[in-house]
């Protein structure tokens, strides 16, 4: 990592003489764009001729062959052309054949897959292990255009599982569009077991996490070209994408490189996976795809590396979703683990340590987080899941962490905190009442995707929502300490009594300032949750 951020210095170093460095581009030259790493040529957005898209970008070379499973490399410095014309391949992934909400019915949150079956129960065809590179949503320059401009950095989520850039709902071409005042960057970063393998024979367990701080230090060197202010990126994450934030939030929390952080439903508070000290999933891995070298200290990690480091990606993608599919015991998952390094095991002790960004956050949940992910009611979509269990599940995974992150900040001078949460119920992206807020509904709202839906279906009142959270999230952009302050939205201090949160969509309310135990209070005893507030 060090060596990484040594050579993105360095590099930025060699940009400030670069003669196809363009950080005043202009309406000519603006769609071919010259980084240390190559020259890229993007296109205007079909839809939104006033957008910038590069669609495809690496930002680190690809991870195969000998450097699968290990830290992201720089690219080193070209002046190569490139056309950025397509979406890059999602990282690998496998298409469950298990019906869900998510590939059945609000499908504009998965990977594209050019045809392929959401339910194929395989390897997603537009997946690959050469996935490292991100996308960048930029205005296209104009004579009111001056200085330059806050950058958005969007991890997507996926329960470290799944997802990319290429996903209907997170392309913020409407958002860049309508605001004309900063960029939006959506990046991949290595899922599942090429992500985190927690293998005997590593030294680097966390690898997705380190692929994106590799993009963070490429984008501080290179956002200038694209018309991007480096020292005004917040990294933002939703989900799984939110989580991760967070984590770089506390593993580089003496360089952060960002200004600020934007946690959407997830946080490193969230229950994290137990460490596996035997690294026994990963050999068990190995022993059904032809690589044995045995286990514990009978086990031969590098042989067992070597051998895994020539079976195919999607053998290995197939295998474990297959396993997953068919309930198989015991259970087996690569999602990250603690090391000590990049990922810790106890957050609160690191909060209380000091050992967190002294950098504002945006901490967010939905009403019915876990609506969307309670165990699918195939055989009653009308009635909906348990609805005590889903209240359950979204106090424990999403609303309870981002109070107690909320309060571990407050302790800390500089670590100041806004909230909101987010409560409409809109048929247009809602196919089933009983959903509510789901996790991810507000998505479309802050993408502004919710454009994506037929106009016959988008109500004024919904559209006044979407701009009002647009707005209020780019007001936290450009300054993430007082932006939101100076539009009447108050920190949360973290206080035993409550704080100021900002509720959205409550009923027919557009936005209104509630104190944060009206949604944390069930989480110290105090109440009752309520899922659907109005």
């Amino acid at each position: 990592m060090k060596h990484s951020h040594i050579l993105s210095i360095f590099l930025a170093a060699i940009a400030k003489a670069a003669p196809f460095s363009r950080g005043d581009t202009n309406a000519t030259d603006s769609l071919t764009i010259a980084t240390l790493t190559g020259v890229f040529t993007g296109a205007l957005s079909d839809e939104y001729p006033n957008v910038r898209e590069f669609r495809s970008i690496p930002y680190a070379q690809p991870p195969i062959g000998d450097r699968r499973w290990l830290p992201p490399l720089a690219l080193e410095p070209s002046g190569r052309h490139f056309y950025s014309l397509r979406y890059p391949a999602s990282c690998p992934q496998y298409l469950t054949t298990h019906p869900s909400l998510w590939n059945a019915n609000i499908t504009d949150f998965a990977i594209g897959t050019r045809g392929q079956s959401l339910l194929a129960g395989v390897q997603a065809q537009t997946s690959s292990e050469d996935c490292l590179s991100l996308a960048i949503w930029a205005p296209q320059p104009n004579g009111s255009t001056t200085g330059l401009l806050p950058v958005a950095v969007f991890l997507p989520g996926g329960d470290f599982q799944a997802g990319g850039v290429d996903v209907p709902y997170q392309m913020p071409a409407p958002l860049v569009s309508r605001r004309g005042d900063l960029i939006v960057v959506t990046l991949n970063y290595r899922l599942n077991i090429f992500g985190f393998p927690n293998a005997a024979g590593l030294h680097d367990q966390n690898l997705g996490i380190l692929d994106q701080r590799m993009a963070t230090e490429w984008l501080h060197a290179n956002i200038k070209a694209f018309g991007g202010d480096p020292d005004r990126m917040v990294l933002w994450g939703q989900s799984a994408g939110a989580v991760a934030a967070d984590i770089n939030n506390y593993a580089f929390y003496d360089n952060p490189l960002v200004a600020g952080y934007y946690l959407m439903s997830g946080t490193a508070a969230v229950a994290g996976v137990k460490a596996d000290p035997l690294y026994s999933n990963f050999s068990f891995v190995a022993q059904n795809v032809g690589c044995d070298f045995g286990t514990g200290t009978s086990r031969d990690p590098d042989a067992e590396l070597a051998c895994m480091r020539r079976v195919p990606a999607d053998l290995l993608t197939n295998f474990l979703g297959h396993y997953a599919e068919n309930a198989t015991k015991p259970a087996i998952g690569f999602r990250p683990v603690p090391d000590e390094r990049v990922y810790f095991a106890n957050y609160s002790a690191r909060a209380a340590g000091g050992f967190i960004a002294d950098r504002p956050a945006l901490v967010s949940t939905t009403a019915n987080e876990d609506a969307g992910l309670y165990t699918y009611p195939a055989s009653n979509l009308t009635e909906g899941p348990y609805m005590p269990a889903v209240d359950k599940g979204t106090l424990s995974v999403f609303v309870c962490p981002a109070a107690n992150t909320t309060r571990w900040r407050g302790a800390l001078p500089g670590r100041t905190t806004y909230r909101y949460q987010y409560a409409g119920n809109f048929s247009s992206v809602t196919p089933f009442t009983w959903m509510g807020a789901y996790h991810a509904s507000d998505i479309p709202m802050v993408f502004g995707t919710l454009s994506r839906r037929p106009e016959d279906e988008r109500t004024p009142f919904q559209e006044e929502v979407s701009a009002t959270m647009e707005d209020h999230f780019a007001a936290f952009l450009n300054d993430p300490e007082n932006g939101l302050r100076a539009r009447g939205w108050l920190p949360d201090d973290g206080n035993i009594n409550g704080g100021y949160m900002m509720r959205f969509a409550a009923g027919s309310t557009l936005q209104k300032g509630i104190n944060s135990l009206e949604v944390d209070g069930a989480c110290y005893g105090q109440g009752t949750y309520n899922h659907s507030p109005q």
